[in-house]
């Protein structure tokens, strides 16, 4: 014990006496004294030996030794600037910064603010609505009958429609014409409104379909409003949209909730008009259906279907973008790929 001892204060003044010239210097002495294999660890496992009725009188004695030893490397270090706070690193402000990766609208949003910022140089203005819809804004106010095909289960997903008849139906809006109906609700002519957003259908997944996608839709309500004035309108939206030489066609059709009714196509902008799987060999695409607004569609908002008319259009943005940017595959829009999203870096 008095060996041990005697050691312990040789020790003492070996470390009161230790001067370094630097942080090299500093290093070795916390390695010599407080490393894994330093002196005081040495010393300490030396309590083994001390005779149980001295432990804790011992056990004292060598803990000031270990803080006297501890305190003195603190000071080394705070001498010699060894210690960093991790809370606030030493950072030399003269290197150069980490690049940051730049990120990209999504394709989607891309070509649905294009379509936008053309209707709106026609005076139309931005409508939203819920995703979340009932059966009438959705489907009776737009004039489809209780057996119309597009109420069936196979299209549309319902959240809740009761059996009994009880209570409301509701379900994922299956278009924006939800919007529309919604604006002839609350607003009464002159209306010019386009109504973009998402929209569910049940269908399977594909690269030609999906489960969700987007629309434009838009509305125009006024007096003498004309046939001849939704085909110019659309003729602007497709050459501001795809140019000039952009060749276009109407073909009759029928929608519920327009007469008369047509579809229009225009070439196909992958193939130049010469036929690929994308226009199935016809050489022309289909990009919208169009019509003038059924006059019971007027009625259901009490808009006085003998004095005003008006047209409504809707077109699906994804097929806008595969037209527009040639993507052959839909699933593409929701899947996130950092490979397919990095090709629209820098697109405004």
């Amino acid at each position: 014990m008095e060996q041990l001892k005697q050691q312990i204060e040789q020790y003492k003044q070996e470390i009161a006496a230790f001067v370094a010239a630097g942080a090299e210097e500093v290093e070795q002495f916390r390695i010599k004294w407080l490393g894994t294999k330093g002196l005081v660890k040495a010393i300490m496992g030396e309590m083994k030996q001390v005779p149980n009725d001295q432990k804790k009188a011992f056990g004292q004695y060598l803990n000031e030794f270990k803080t006297l030893a501890e305190t003195k490397l603190e000071a080394l270090q705070a001498s010699h600037s060894t210690v960093k706070d991790s809370a606030s690193p030493s950072v030399d402000f003269s290197l150069p910064g980490d690049p940051m990766a730049v990120g990209s609208r999504h394709p989607l949003t891309l070509v649905r603010n294009e379509m936008v910022a053309i209707f709106k140089r026609l005076g139309f203005a931005v409508a939203e609505g819920p995703e979340i819809e009932d059966d009438w804004h959705n489907f009776g106010a737009m004039n489809l009958p209780e057996d119309h095909p597009a109420r069936d289960m196979q299209d549309t997903f319902y959240i809740r429609k009761p059996e009994d008849g009880n209570g409301p139906t509701w379900l994922l809006r299956t278009h924006t014409s939800s919007v529309q109906a919604r604006v002839m609700e609350q607003q009464k002519p002159p209306i010019r409104v386009i109504c973009p957003g998402r929209v569910y259908r049940n269908e399977t997944i594909s690269a030609r379909a999906h489960c969700f996608f987007h629309q434009v839709e838009g509305l125009y309500i006024d007096e003498n409003v004309s046939f001849a004035d939704l085909k110019q309108t659309l003729y602007f939206f497709v050459q501001e949209m795809f140019g000039k030489d952009v060749k276009v066609r109407f073909r009759p059709s029928y929608f519920p909730f327009t007469e008369p009714s047509a579809e229009m196509d225009i070439s196909c902008l992958i193939c130049e008009g010469k036929g690929c799987n994308i226009c199935k060999h016809t050489g022309w695409v289909e990009i919208l259906g169009s019509g003038m607004v059924h006059p019971k569609v007027l009625d259901n908002f009490g808009i006085d279907s003998n004095k005003y008319t008006g047209f409504a259009f809707g077109m699906g943005v994804e097929r806008i973008t595969q037209l527009k940017y040639q993507v052959n595959d839909l699933r593409l829009y929701s899947q996130n790929d950092v490979r397919f999203l990095k090709q629209f870096t820098g697109v405004v």
